[in-house]
């Protein structure tokens, strides 16, 4: 877990003032700032947060450090207080889709996508093949245990941000080939430049700029595709050289 120690590292001991863990997402909020995660939700039915109904009492910090657990559900507010630390004002980011980046890069080529975006069924005539990866695939998806046969041969990989909170980013790494081009996105991706370091070149999530409105549809089990009051925030390996 080398990623989340390093995302974790810089986590100050500040107050929390609203965790919402909704159908889709999860929120938490600082006085200054908002972060924003997939809620994952496999596991136990009646599998329960650690302090729930007290979360607010906890320091950022120590929430940040759910994102450990084993129970997702907890590692899904841990990766959210995570992201909250991450400014949404900042000159490196772009306001770029994902979907169009991985398509300006990988157009012709083969791409392997971790996790099964909405997107796919529009865009796959772009590409020479599409590999997608799904912890529960659906029809015409490839499984996790497919990834170190297939991944290695792609030009381009996309993986999903949940992967950092469920554990298996690094994994997945392992079986990249170090000459493709490598992109984390999705709503839990930690706007970090600490990404860079373990080889990603685009780093695409999302900032929250209108909470009330993001929160109203986090409760009301909007998919994070619809939220609105959310902004796309792309890095570039190339805006850091």
């Amino acid at each position: 877990m080398t990623i989340l120690r390093q995302l974790i590292k810089n986590v100050p001991q500040i107050p929390v003032h609203d965790v919402v863990i909704g159908v889709f997402s999860t929120l938490v909020k600082t006085e200054m700032n908002c972060g924003i995660a997939s809620t994952i939700k496999y596991g136990s039915p009646h599998q329960r947060i650690k302090d729930s109904g007290q979360l607010e009492e906890l320091t950022l910090r120590e929430l940040a450090e759910y994102v450990f657990s084993e129970n997702l559900l907890e590692a899904s507010v841990g990766m959210a207080a995570i992201n909250s630390m991450f400014p949404i004002d900042d000159s490196h980011y772009r306001q770029v889709n994902a979907s169009d980046i991985i398509v300006e890069k990988g157009q012709g080529r083969t791409l392997g996508i971790i996790g099964h975006f909405p997107f796919l069924e529009r865009l796959k005539g772009q590409f020479k093949q599409v590999y997608i990866f799904e912890k529960q695939p659906q029809k015409g998806d490839l499984g996790e245990k497919d990834i170190p046969e297939y991944l290695p041969e792609v030009d381009i990989v996309a993986i999903t941000g949940t992967t950092i909170t469920n554990h298996t980013f690094e994994d997945i790494l392992k079986w990249s080939s170090k000459d493709a081009v490598k992109i984390v996105l999705g709503p839990s991706t930690p706007l970090s430049p600490v990404l860079f370091d373990m080889g990603i070149d685009v780093i695409a999530g999302s900032v929250v700029r209108d909470y009330e409105i993001t929160r109203q549809q986090v409760l009301q089990a909007t998919p994070s595709r619809y939220l609105e009051g959310l902004e796309f925030a792309t890095l570039f390996r190339e805006d850091y050289c």
